[in-house]
């Protein structure tokens, strides 16, 4: 009877292996992977060179484990085993994707506040600027504690923050956001959820905007970043957009691609990152055009990768507004690339940049 059962088992493990094996050589390669939002690899050189060198086989390893049928469904089931209470400090309450952020790293607020010093004495000191900054909570702010997860002390963030940069008006956004105003699957908040902490920040830098706003759904579905990290099976979220006519007449410029690019670009949607549909994503430098201002208003926004939804609402205020993103490009290179005098500056990063400012340079 236990020969029979053993005799068994093997014959379905092996029926399984063989129809794997014929899946594997019989299905054509992906390319892409939607929920991991990256390029799949590909069957390397084969050739005397990368089989001696010991490449193919290193390669092949990385291929087949791309290429594995049914990957997708795999990932799924494991990520719902072990999904318990967190998975590799990736959490889901009450369907919404979180990643764990902790501990507090106050050597890296240390760090970019003096990121940000720098570059007021290199570029804003004597050019007759006001100098804003506040702070985009990440959706733990909303989520971790009080459903049971670690979570920094956002309190002392801001605190320490303030400290360090009292060069500056702090404009505490806090009171406007709420844990819906974020993607389900991402870490990103939500254009048409956050008109109110612009026409707060409009309001603490001394402008103001009147007017509605139209809705638009962006054509296709937005798998963030999250999605792919759980891994597990939800309904994509939808991207949504504001405009009016004000927004509509923008002039967007891209200084890193020396090019002309739309405010919102729904071919972004098909891309690795449909979230760069908003003003081209994190490019450097970026200047915003706004013909309904007669006047010479200028506002300049050091931000991440959240103020590309969020500067078309602003620049509604202003006659010219200029995106610079200290990431990708080097204080010193903006000297004789922006005329910063008399200009509104605002300072405003996410807390997951500021608590891994490492990439601020």
């Amino acid at each position: 009877m236990v020969e029979k059962r053993n005799s068994v088992t093997i014959l379905v493990v092996g029926v399984v292996f063989a129809l794997l094996c014929v899946l594997v050589w019989c299905t054509p390669d992906a390319t892409h992977s939607v929920s991991e939002r990256r390029k799949l690899k590909q069957m390397p050189d084969f050739s005397v060179e990368t089989v001696l060198s010991g490449k193919f086989m290193s390669e092949f390893e990385s291929y087949s484990l791309d290429q594995f049928p049914f990957r997708d469904v795999f990932r799924s089931l494991k990520a719902i085993s072990t999904m318990k209470s967190d998975n590799n400090d990736i959490y889901m309450v009450d369907g919404v994707i979180n990643s764990m952020e902790y501990p507090l790293n106050e050597d890296k607020l240390a760090y970019a506040a003096g990121k940000f010093l720098n570059a007021y004495e290199m570029l804003l000191k004597d050019a007759g600027c006001e100098l804003y900054f506040s702070i985009i909570p990440d959706k733990n702010y909303f989520y971790a504690a009080e459903n049971g997860y670690l979570s920094i002390d956002y309190d002392k963030m801001v605190k320490t923050l303030q400290e360090q940069t009292n060069h500056m008006t702090y404009i505490d956004i806090f009171p406007f956001l709420q844990g819906t105003d974020y993607y389900r699957t991402d870490s990103h908040w939500k254009q048409e959820c956050i008109w109110p902490v612009a026409e707060e920040l409009l309001t603490k830098m001394g402008k103001s905007v009147q007017g509605t706003y139209d809705v638009k759904r962006a054509e296709g579905d937005f798998y963030g970043v999250y999605y792919g990290q759980a891994a597990l099976p939800l309904a994509p979220d939808e991207l949504h957009y504001l405009t009016n006519e004000v927004i509509a007449s923008f002039e967007v410029f891209d200084h890193e691609n020396n090019k002309q690019i739309p405010v919102y670009d729904e071919a972004k949607m098909g891309e690795d990152d449909p979230y760069e549909l908003f003003l081209g994503g994190p490019l450097s430098l970026v200047t915003v055009e706004n013909p309904t201002k007669s006047d010479d208003s200028h506002l300049v926004v050091f931000r991440d990768s959240f103020g590309s939804s969020l500067v078309p609402l602003l620049a509604q205020g202003y006659a010219k507004t200029t995106l610079i993103d200290i990431r990708y490009i080097q204080p010193a290179m903006l000297k004789n690339l922006v005329d910063f005098t008399g200009a509104d500056v605002l300072f405003i990063y996410s807390s997951m940049v500021l608590n891994h400012s490492e990439t601020i340079k």
